[in-house]
């Protein structure tokens, strides 16, 4: 695809901004992400503009070319890979007024592509899940996909999902926070450590703004806590250690439709053998199995149905999330986390639990963009 110009009387169709890439650890799953919604979404419908961010910030038009955007040999793809150009840089609108998206390189007068009428981010973690983003979109008054600045930056703190959701009274689990300065001093590492060994063993240790299983530790002694501590706070100063649930890890979407939001079927995941969780190599490399439907009594999946929309009204998410719960063995339903912008990928649980819950791939994607360009942004 080379880069040129398309002016609004040129575009009948909406046209849809798939911004992917990233400055995260997650960059690669955003571009597999990127992939599979190039690959499914209705160019009868919609024109199609795919941005990449790199994963130093800079912005790319990139090929519509999914199949060079694949896991290889074990290895996540990146924007690189793609970019039309790495010597321009991309920018999308800068205030309301226009909708213009300019491409610049050095010594070229700027290039005006044409207006965009949505933009889907498909970013996972940080600089583009967590609000910022969507903070961007909010200035320059364009559509967009997904939940707006608050819902986005809560979903991504795992710290104060819990606080929301424990305030309207949904059930998590026991955690404690180390946050930066508690880790400054040889005292506030030693209280650290209580708080820790309070919860029992063994814990996980996870950046506290990060997903996708990155950076997460299971510590089965003390001994291990500051090894995992500091690996944690490679990818965020802020860290989250839980207590281990014993139960089931099942996961139900939601989808905001025109009365509102609701929840899919459920489905369940069944870690591989040789992995003690669901961490990133099982998650995306070895492809650890997700049973969809969960086995799950009609009461069961009734209630987690409606913990799941409970859970995402919660938060003031728009347009999409996965909820993702824990069955206890005595019967009660935990939250371990939401995430506000799930997966897209071909393994992803959230398409695959809509498509059985009677909404195949094309027709989600579909749903999401139409929600998006039926909503304001701002408080208008």
């Amino acid at each position: 695809m080379s880069i040129e110009s398309h002016s609004p009387s040129q575009a009948a169709k909406p046209r849809v901004a798939i911004v992917f890439g990233g400055r995260s650890s997650e960059h690669g799953v955003s571009v597999v992400t990127a992939a599979s919604v190039l690959r499914a979404i209705d160019r009868s419908r919609y024109e199609v503009l795919p941005i990449g961010i790199t994963q130093d910030g800079r912005w790319a038009l990139t090929s519509d070319e999914p199949d060079r955007m694949a896991i290889e040999g074990g290895r996540m793809p990146d924007v690189e890979r793609v970019a039309e150009s790495l010597e321009g840089q991309l920018a999308l609108p800068a205030s309301p007024v226009s909708r213009e998206v300019v491409w610049t390189e050095p010594g070229a007068v700027p290039k005006t592509l044409g207006e965009v009428d949505v933009v889907l981010p498909l970013l996972h973690g940080p600089w583009g899940e967590d609000g910022t983003l969507q903070g961007l979109l909010e200035l320059s008054g364009v559509p967009y996909v997904g939940s707006g600045v608050l819902a986005s930056a809560v979903g991504m703190d795992k710290e104060y999902t819990k606080r929301v959701l424990e305030s309207f009274g949904i059930g998590v689990g026991p955690y404690t926070m180390i946050r930066p300065r508690d880790w400054e001093t040889e005292e506030g590492r030693a209280a650290a450590r209580e708080r820790v060994a309070a919860l029992g063993l063994p814990v996980f240790v996870k950046p506290c703004r990060a997903g996708s299983s990155i950076g997460i530790t299971k510590v089965k002694d003390l001994a291990d806590l500051d090894g995992a501590v500091a690996e944690a706070r490679r990818h965020d100063p802020k860290v989250i250690v839980e207590a281990m649930l014993a139960g089931r890890e099942i996961e139900c979407g939601v989808l905001e439709f025109e009365d509102g939001p609701r929840a899919s079927l459920p489905a369940e995941v069944l870690v591989g053998e040789g992995y003690e969780f669901y961490d990133f190599e099982a998650k995306y490399i070895d492809s650890s199995e997700v049973r969809i439907p969960a086995e799950l009594t009609e009461e069961e999946t009734a209630e987690i149905r409606r913990q799941a929309v409970a859970a995402f009204e919660a938060l003031s998410c728009e347009g999409l999330a996965r909820v993702d719960f824990f069955l206890l063995e005595d019967g009660r339903w935990v939250v371990n986390e939401v995430n506000t912008l799930p997966g897209f990928t071909p393994i992803s649980a959230y398409p695959k639990m809509w498509e059985a819950t009677g909404v195949p791939y094309g027709e989600l994607i579909d749903r999401l963009l139409q929600a998006a360009l039926r909503r304001s942004t701002g408080l208008r």
